[in-house]
């Protein structure tokens, strides 16, 4: 029985600046895809509140919400039952260490998804140091910063890596190799980003079959 693959990290929604899919359950079928998480686009480029709103009316089990978070120190805590969320604080234009967001994350108690260009590892240091429960998932990544990721993850326990863009040779197997494969998730950030080049580093890697449907199924995280 083929094991359970769950992308970590996928968009609903129009984009601004291109004619992409706006539905990726399509595109989950043709790559035998079984559960994504979203983040609705609007809460990226446009509104929150609405993107937020349209993403958590969506009625598909396949497809589990991800809103962002505004830290906003005069609205009260979202009423999220939701088992992530997504912040964005360079794009947004708050700390990720600030007081707010500090306070916010530690009331939602759910796992944080950040993009690694969003932030820097100073700040996801200092987010573990003040938050040490918090379950931090790194989005996109890359291969160039590889050095990096891993003074991350041995200095941050309850860091999660998604290895869409880890797409250089042996690079998964290296992380894997240092961390374990639970630490590690599938994710493609379609349709922004490619997501057949993910699925099929998946497919491909050189690592034993249980390791393979763990990361396929969202590490020990999802």
């Amino acid at each position: 029985m083929p094991p359970l693959v769950v992308d970590a990290h996928r968009l609903i929604g129009p984009v601004p600046f291109d004619d992409l899919p706006r539905d990726p359950r399509p595109d989950m079928e043709r790559l035998g895809i079984d559960r994504a998480y979203v983040t609705h686009t609007l809460s990226l480029y446009s509104d929150a509140r609405a993107g937020n709103e349209a993403l958590l009316a969506l009625d598909d089990p396949r497809l589990v919400p991800v809103p962002v978070l505004l830290p906003d120190p005069f609205e009260p805590v979202p009423d999220w039952d939701v088992p992530m969320v997504r912040l964005c604080p360079a794009r947004h234009r708050f700390e990720l260490t600030g007081p707010t967001a500090l306070r916010r994350l530690a009331e939602l108690d759910v796992t944080a998804a950040i993009d690694l260009d969003e932030t820097s590892p100073g700040q996801l240091l200092t987010l573990a140091r003040e938050l040490p429960g918090q379950r931090i998932l790194l989005l996109n990544p890359g291969y160039r910063r590889l050095r990096a990721i891993g003074e991350l993850m041995a200095a941050i326990p309850n860091l999660w890596l998604e290895i869409g863009t880890v797409n250089t040779q042996r690079g998964v197997e290296w992380l894997a190799g240092h961390f374990g494969a639970g630490r590690l998730v599938f994710g493609t950030g379609a349709p922004v980003m490619d997501d057949c080049g993910p699925r099929f580093l998946l497919d491909h890697l050189d690592l034993p079959e249980a390791d393979i449907a763990l990361i396929a199924s969202g590490g020990g995280l999802l």
